[in-house]
């Protein structure tokens, strides 16, 4: 079999899934499953970076072929051509190679084998001319949707905006927290997060197998922060899966409480903490059912979102995802919201976090939250409550990081956090 060809497959039904029928990435990857480790390495490079770069290659083709064929009588060959000039433009494929795997796509196609001339003859000129057009393009902009860039543009400016798009653009780096400590290659960030420089398989790094670190951006590790010392203390944490919050809270010595609805998320978080050999009272139950025997001091609650902040890893979720989801995700957090409102002793803490960058699943959120239940008020984070980065705190006291902060070290993902305190 021609090299390479079955991670290009793979890479082929992947991207079909996901810009077809809207299949979130990481569930898609199935596909690759059955391959070998630099196969699959090879089919998950082609699908990322052709979503992380959709919105050029889009443009570039249809100025090469102002008429392309309808979806139902091409079968994949829209998926093929993106795919094809991915690797042309920005993974540096050798031409020959990259045109004739695209030709192998479609001759095993019953409907794509017959455009096979039309793909063969669009890649070549990609090859040849590809580049120039790609150069001239604004490539932040191309590469968000209109939905995106007129949400970002209006609640950070379209500087900021542009700022995070670019981030979007780059590979994201592979961040740890470190139980113990950290391998000797580590770069240190804040508290326990630490970034590694490259981009291996994550299960045959030193100690993971031993439980000694666990993977998790370093964005994300903050909202625990936010509680302060925690030994001893008891924590409920809510929406708890896959787990890196739960474990951050284990490895401070807090009991932890931790409640997740979904059972096969569930089981992900029992072996992360198997692996871990850290300890929690693991609940299968909907938050919104869930009644502790008594209020707890300390309550974190990582709501599910749109999870717009998350997309340097996610690169799918611009073209999978609208503004109806955003709608959908806040309603939902406004009543787990209320119910980890009412897990929360008298006096103690309640963190809401969410790694989205809309205003309607953060901000507001907690605006109107504030506003129907008077016992709490908002206890703003300064910034030694996150490592002496002060960029990370808004104008309201709340944690608010973006993915072209920390830019000069690989950036960060998303993430909007507000402490509240049980004051009545």
């Amino acid at each position: 079999m021609n090299p390479g060809l079955p991670a290009r497959a793979a890479a082929l039904t992947v991207l079909s899934e996901v810009l077809r029928q809207r299949r979130p990435l990481d569930a898609a990857l199935a596909a690759t499953a059955r391959l070998d480790a630099r196969d699959a390495g090879f089919a998950r490079v082609i699908v990322s970076e052709t979503l992380r770069r959709l919105g050029q290659l889009d443009e570039l083709i249809r100025a090469f072929v102002p008429k392309p064929p309808a979806r139902n009588r091409a079968g994949p060959v829209p998926e093929i051509l993106l795919a094809g000039a991915c690797e042309l433009l920005f993974l540096n494929v050798a031409p020959h190679a990259a045109v004739d795997a695209a030709n192998r796509l479609a001759q095993a196609d019953n409907k794509a084998v017959h455009f096979k001339s039309l793909i063969n003859a669009v890649l070549r000129r990609v090859a040849r001319e590809g580049a120039e057009v790609i150069a001239r393009q604004d490539a932040a902009r191309l590469n968000t949707p209109d939905w995106l860039w007129q949400r970002w543009s209006e609640t950070y400016g379209e500087e900021t905006a542009r700022a995070i798009a670019t981030a979007h653009l780059g590979i994201p780096p592979l961040d740890i927290v470190a139980k113990i400590s950290p391998m000797p290659d580590a770069i240190h960030l804040f508290g326990d997060a630490f970034r590694l420089g490259e981009h291996v398989r994550v299960d045959g790094l030193p100690g993971y197998a031993d439980g000694e670190w666990w993977v998790q951006d370093a964005a994300a590790t903050l909202p625990v922060h936010l509680l302060g010392e925690l030994y001893g203390k008891q924590v409920i944490d809510l929406c708890a899966a896959p787990g890196g919050k739960t474990a951050q809270l284990a490895a401070s010595g807090a009991q932890v409480i931790a409640v997740e609805r979904d059972e096969s998320r569930m089981v992900r978080l029992k072996e992360n903490l198997e692996r871990l050999h850290l300890a929690a009272d693991l609940l299968l139950k909907d938050v919104r059912d869930f009644h502790p025997k008594s209020p707890s001091p300390y309550v974190l609650l990582d709501a599910p979102c749109s999870a717009t902040g998350t997309i340097r890893r996610h690169p799918e979720l611009p073209w999978i995802k609208g503004a109806n989801d955003v709608t959908l995700c806040a309603q939902a957090a406004g009543e787990l919201l209320d119910a980890a409102a009412d897990m929360t002793a008298k006096g103690g803490l309640l963190v809401f976090a969410v790694c989205s960058l809309e205003r309607e699943e953060g901000p507001e959120q907690i605006d109107d939250f504030l506003r129907r239940r008077r016992e709490f008020v908002r206890e703003p984070v300064a910034p030694q409550d996150v490592f002496g980065l002060s960029q990370l705190v808004d104008t309201s006291g709340d944690l608010r990081t973006l993915p072209c902060h920390l830019a000069e070290k690989g950036g960060m993902d998303g993430f909007y956090a507000a402490r509240l305190r049980h004051v009545s």
